[in-house]
């Protein structure tokens, strides 16, 4: 039995600018999309009741809450706030693996401090955070990552949740499937299609059913619908790809400009990768990818297998991918994926489908808490 906590810092690059200039407190910014054809990158509470959201272009932020206010990206700041609170991470524990600047998981299962108590040892974790950095955390304590995972986006902001193993049954079995790591709006579609919404609905399906269903997708549906993942926290980051984009200010619509474009890309991308193929590197090319993103924010990849990074090669898999979509083209993205030279050749390695990360949508239906509205006074012992 682990001793997992997910801990996932409140609109972190928007509480970063909000803590640095006091007269945005209480308004509602996005960090990034302040350009024409700009995207933003996250936005605050206050931006957020209105609809706006990660990811989202800047135009449509500034249709849906007018009073909106773009603020620059400033990634080196949001870095340097980041280390700072891993330095807190590694105060608790060594075993830490970390999701992005804003997130990470941590194994506290022997760790010591409150006489091992999981849940006080996230609230002395949030505190120290925010003392050292005035910013705030949420954080999820259970016996493994997904559930941690989940838990951590329930009491947002500031919040805590913790699920502690009797409690899992319980918590798990009305969470909607959407709250499942890897299932997006198709997969929900699909899923809704065969009388499935919640976690329960999955238990009249045995692994078998499940997987002929959906294949491998179903055999982790089956799981995490028991609240089951076996994954460590693992403390070193392998990397699977390295991939460089670029949105234009204006729409694309010829190939040989688009050709054009691919090139710029490659010369970053090559740049880049002088990181991660040098002869001493774990890291060798398996694959090249190419994405494309239409006017209408329809997006496709096209990718092939022992294909190395080059103009003629990225160019047939954009011809590839545009056959079906004779649109202007937004954004143009091209990378590589890599095979790791030191990782176990045979079967069982740890690792999930794409798209582990948690939808977190502003209304959706949440479980009966009864199982665990109180377990902020839960030790998790």
């Amino acid at each position: 039995m682990r001793k997992i906590i997910h801990l996932d810092m409140d609109c972190f690059y928007a509480a970063v600018e909000t803590r640095d200039n006091p007269e945005l407190r209480g308004k509602p910014i996005a960090v990034g999309g302040g350009q024409r054809r700009g995207v933003v990158t996250t936005c605050s509470y206050e931006a957020r009741k209105f609809g706006v959201r990660s990811a989202m272009s800047g135009a449509m932020a500034q249709r849906l809450c007018p009073d909106i206010i773009f603020v620059k990206v400033s990634i080196a700041k949001y870095k340097h706030e980041s280390d700072i609170i891993k330095g807190i991470m590694r105060e608790i524990t060594p075993i830490i693996e970390p999701l992005s600047l804003d997130e990470a998981y941590l194994d506290v299962t022997d760790c010591q401090l409150h006489n091992n108590s999981a849940t006080l040892i996230a609230k002395d974790l949030k505190e120290r955070i925010r003392k050292a950095t005035g910013l705030t955390a949420s954080a999820g304590v259970a016996p493994n990552k997904f559930l941690a995972k989940v838990a951590s986006d329930w009491n947002k902001p500031d919040g805590i949740m913790v699920i502690p193993p009797e409690k899992v049954e319980e918590f798990v079995k009305d969470l909607p499937v959407h709250n499942i790591p890897g299932v997006g709006k198709v997969s929900a579609k699909k899923l809704a299609a065969h009388g499935i919404t919640i976690c329960s609905d999955l238990y009249q399906y045995s692994q078998e059913e499940l997987r002929e269903k959906f294949g491998k997708f179903g055999e982790m549906l089956y799981q995490r619908a028991r609240g089951i993942d076996n994954r460590q926290v693992a403390t070193s980051s392998i990397r699977k790809s390295l991939s460089v984009e670029s949105t234009f200010m204006d729409d694309i619509k010829d190939d040989e400009q688009c050709r054009q474009e691919l090139e710029k890309l490659l010369v970053e991308l090559h740049r880049r990768l002088n990181k991660y193929v040098a002869p001493a590197s774990r890291y060798s090319i398996s694959g090249l990818f190419v994405k494309i993103k239409f006017a209408d924010f329809v997006s496709t990849t096209k990718q092939a297998a022992g294909e190395t990074p080059n103009l003629d090669s990225a160019f047939v898999l954009y011809k590839e991918a545009r056959q079906r979509h004779n649109k202007p083209v937004r954004l143009l993205g091209i990378g590589v994926s890599f095979t790791d030279k030191l990782a176990p050749t045979e079967s069982g390695a740890s690792g999930e489908a794409s798209g582990a990360g948690l939808t977190k949508s502003g209304t959706r239906k949440k479980p009966n808490r009864s199982a665990a509205e109180d377990s902020s006074l839960n030790l998790f012992d």
